[in-house]
């Protein structure tokens, strides 16, 4: 009875005091390990993965905001009535606007918040022919650029 007590305090002591003899006892086989696995600590690799990712990620977001701020024509809709024939930017929110109204145009000052009529013109402007500049390549005897050939293919 002696040896029983002895042998289980010395099991309970082992226990709380967070030894690992159960683990090599063979008569436990269920016990826990005798080395418990730690896990290794984040280094600067993962962080450096993360921060990469993480780049990426907003690069992404940003090049296709400035893709979809560029391509002003993705959302229009084909009208008779109503058609905006030119754009130019004056300023980082400024615009001048030509716009057909029927067989009417009318120039357009375009601010933040703010659209004032500018001009009507009398006499409606063909902006489907301007006049060559030089170096555009449109002209006779000058050899065309890759914008005017892109144009071409496009049929624009």
């Amino acid at each position: 009875m002696t040896r029983l007590s002895l042998t289980f305090v010395s099991t309970l002591a082992s226990v709380l005091a967070g030894s690992t003899a159960l683990a090599a006892d063979p008569a436990r086989p269920f016990a826990a390990p005798s080395v418990v696995q730690s896990a290794t600590p984040a280094g600067v690799g993962s962080l450096g993965q993360v921060t990469l990712s993480l780049g990426l990620v907003l690069a992404v977001i940003f090049a296709a905001a400035w893709i979809v701020r560029r391509m002003r024509g993705f959302n229009r809709t084909a009208s008779a009535s109503l058609d905006v024939i030119a754009d130019l930017p004056l300023g980082q929110k400024e615009r001048a606007v030509l716009v057909r109204v029927g067989t009417q145009q009318i120039l357009l000052g375009v601010a933040p918040g703010r659209v004032s009529t500018l001009h009507v013109l009398t006499q409606p402007i063909d902006i489907a022919s301007p006049p060559s500049a030089p170096g555009t390549g449109a002209g006779p005897g000058e050899k065309p650029n890759f914008k005017a050939l892109l144009m071409k293919s496009l049929g624009k």
